[in-house]
Parts: C-alpha cells; sequence; structure tokens
C-alpha cells in the first residue's frame, strides 16, 4: 500500500496548539499514523459528510481523504464537545 501525504490545514494547526501539551503529542501520533493507513480501526466515516473522526481520549481528528491523490486532510482537531460545531 502506497503512502499517503498528510497536510493539516492552517486553522486546524491553530486549534492543536491550543490544546494540552500532552493532548497535542497524542493527536500528532495519530495523525502521522495516517500517513501508513488513513482508515485504521476505531476510525468512522461521518454520515453528513465526506469526512471520517479518529478518536483520542477526549479529543477528536477529522479529516478528509483523496484516494486519487493520496492525500490525507486534516481539517479539525478538538475537544469532543466543540469540534462537530
Amino acid at each position: 500500500m502506497a503512502k499517503y501525504k498528510v497536510e493539516i490545514r492552517r486553522s486546524a494547526a491553530k486549534e492543536i496548539k491550543k490544546l494540552p501539551a500532552d493532548a497535542v503529542k497524542k493527536i500528532m501520533e495519530k495523525i502521522a499514523a495516517l500517513a501508513d493507513n488513513p482508515r485504521p480501526p476505531g476510525a468512522l466515516k461521518l454520515s453528513g459528510d465526506e469526512k471520517y473522526r479518529l478518536r483520542t481520549g477526549a479529543y477528536r481528528i477529522l479529516y478528509n481523504i483523496e484516494d486519487d491523490v493520496l492525500t490525507v486532510y486534516v481539517v479539525k482537531a478538538g475537544h469532543r464537545r466543540d469540534v462537530y460545531r
């Protein structure tokens, strides 16, 4: 399986920087793992969008997958109470 390129949107990067340091470390590890497997066990396709959700403790990572160009776009990351708004 080919490696995917992972791009973090500027808005998502700003959201990640605001999080606690321990959460940032876990989130960045999960995001890095998306390059090898963009649909890992536990990832869920959201019903209303073409986005996927990945859980990391109390935090969520929302991302799009473009299989034709082998790219994963991280569009949002944050606490579970805020990320879907």
